[in-house]
């Protein structure tokens, strides 16, 4: 077992649990595609480009949103050790149009800062949140629980659009069954799906059967992708999902890596801020990744904003923990850089 080196002032035990925080952010199929360089005076985060799904995400755009969603755990993990960190998000030397080498972001050490009880509840709220695949109650979100997940979404340089009326609603609903459809087309789509969603045995990653929610119904409006893998449970006709979920769209004001790191950050704002609210998220991430479909979704929302994840939102029963990968094997090896 590699041995976690003490960086930024704090142990080699303290590093660990930073990192196993950064560990817990949501991932496309719980893939996990992170990896972690730590030196005495820095932390690298790395795409583990091992872990991508080129049938699912050929651009690599929702690898580097969960990049990023790890990278706002790390630091919140750190604040809550007194560390501000200070971070460079695509240092030099990363080649995204090449090859996606070199770090994603470099968090270095930039003095001590007070834990606040607001970042105490953030970082409570990354142990707990869940995926929540399960119908939700059918129940409104308060407006005053929007304006806080708007206002979290601004605090990481990203938009949260809210879609407020039905007809928006089910234009939304359209293009999520189109991209289905478009997916379920593709058997190398399918063929990853299987692999990654529905297991049964001991795993470190992946969606298990326990968190891949109900199998979908015909009746079922929103939820259309199974990762149970054919396994979850049977479920009789009738209402299932709630009709008329909260959904939002997180964007960005920019296209590229960078814009997806952003956005990474302050969609796991919104979801550790949903969680202290004791909301449930999902993804319904088929528009998305059907690069012409996602141009429709953005002239759907009538605005020149990258739609970057969508997310269903409401209250929800609790729902089981994905497993996570060991912390050790999310070290990079110093020995990998040497010349």
């Amino acid at each position: 077992m590699n041995a976690i080196p003490a960086a930024l002032g704090l142990s080699g035990a303290d590093i660990s649990g930073v990192l196993q925080a950064a560990s817990l952010a949501p991932s496309l199929h719980n893939s996990q595609p992170w990896r972690f360089r730590v030196r005495p005076d820095q932390i690298e985060l790395h795409a583990d480009l091992e872990r991508t799904l080129p049938a699912t995400d050929p651009e690599r755009r929702e690898l580097r949103l969960s990049c990023g969603a790890a990278l706002l755990n790390l630091r919140l993990a750190l604040q809550e050790h007194g560390v501000r960190p200070l971070v460079t998000l695509l240092p030099s030397g990363y080649r995204a149009g090449v090859d996606g080498s070199g770090a994603l972001a470099v968090v270095r050490y930039g003095g001590h800062i007070h834990p606040s009880r607001e970042l105490t509840g953030l970082v409570q709220a990354v142990g707990t949140r869940r995926t929540n695949r399960r119908p939700f109650i059918d129940a409104p979100v308060p407006a005053s629980h929007r304006t806080a997940l708007i206002r979290a979404a601004e605090s990481e340089r990203g938009w949260l659009y809210a879609l407020s009326d039905r007809e928006q609603q089910a234009t939304v609903r359209d293009l999520v069954v189109c991209a289905h459809r478009e997916q379920m087309a593709d058997p190398h789509f399918q063929a990853e799906l299987a692999a990654w969603t529905g297991r049964e045995s001991a795993h470190w990653d992946g969606v298990p059967v326990s968190a891949g929610g109900p199998r979908p119904e015909p009746q079922d409006e929103w939820v259309l992708r199974d990762f149970t893998a054919g396994r979850g449970r049977i479920r009789t006709a009738g209402k299932d999902f709630e009709p008329e979920p909260l959904l939002v769209v997180v964007c960005s004001f920019h296209e590229g890596a960078l814009a997806e790191l952003q956005s990474g950050q302050a969609l796991q704002q919104v979801l550790l801020t949903a969680a202290t609210l004791g909301l449930s998220a999902s993804f319904l991430s088929q528009p998305i990744e059907v690069p012409h479909i996602r141009a429709k979704l953005r002239r759907a929302l009538g605005t020149t904003l990258e739609p970057q994840a969508i997310l269903r939102i409401g209250y929800g029963s609790p729902v089981t923990a994905t497993p996570r990968r060991p912390v050790a094997d999310l070290l990079i090896p110093e020995t990998v850089y040497t010349t």
